[in-house]
């Protein structure tokens, strides 16, 4: 019982974990000014190494990549466990969510950015639904329509 409690408690940090950062992450300059607004969404996620959208920008992308860290897709190599930032400017509808995993190929835990969030400035305030934290340890993202029971 205890260890469901836990586990729980632990999806609901995930979950609303990067949804609690990103309430407070407009106040990031630089993410204020690289966000396209909401009238000219993309349909994009983006990552950067730093916090505020700042340092190196790893790249962006309107599809899936199941390994930030291959020679493949739209993130590759250095990018794998690197994002201190990332940004939804996804097209809101269906499957306009960004699931971030903690592993290649969706695996491990998982924490979700929601279009109405924007970005999230600085994923050190943030948990993976396996209680690893986010800064430096995404490994693949999807597109999903829900973050409630995606499989890891």
């Amino acid at each position: 019982m205890r260890k469901t409690a836990a586990a729980l408690a632990a999806l609901g940090l995930a979950v609303l974990g990067v949804s609690a950062t990103a309430t407070t992450a407009h106040a990031g300059p630089i993410c204020n000014s690289k966000w396209p607004g909401n009238n000219n969404r993309d349909g994009m996620v983006r990552a950067w190494q730093l916090n505020d959208c700042s340092g190196i920008y790893l790249g962006g992308t309107q599809s899936w990549d199941s390994d930030w860290g291959n020679s493949s897709g739209p993130f590759q190599g250095n990018d794998d466990n690197r994002a201190s930032s990332v940004m939804n400017s996804g097209y809101v509808g269906d499957f306009d969510i960004v699931a971030f995993y903690r592993l290649p190929g969706y695996g491990g835990g998982y924490a979700c950015l929601a279009p109405d969030e924007l970005f999230a400035d600085k994923l050190s305030d943030n948990y993976f639904t396996n209680d690893d934290p986010v800064d430096n340890r995404i490994s693949s993202h999807r597109w999903v329509n829900s973050c409630s029971n995606l499989l890891t």
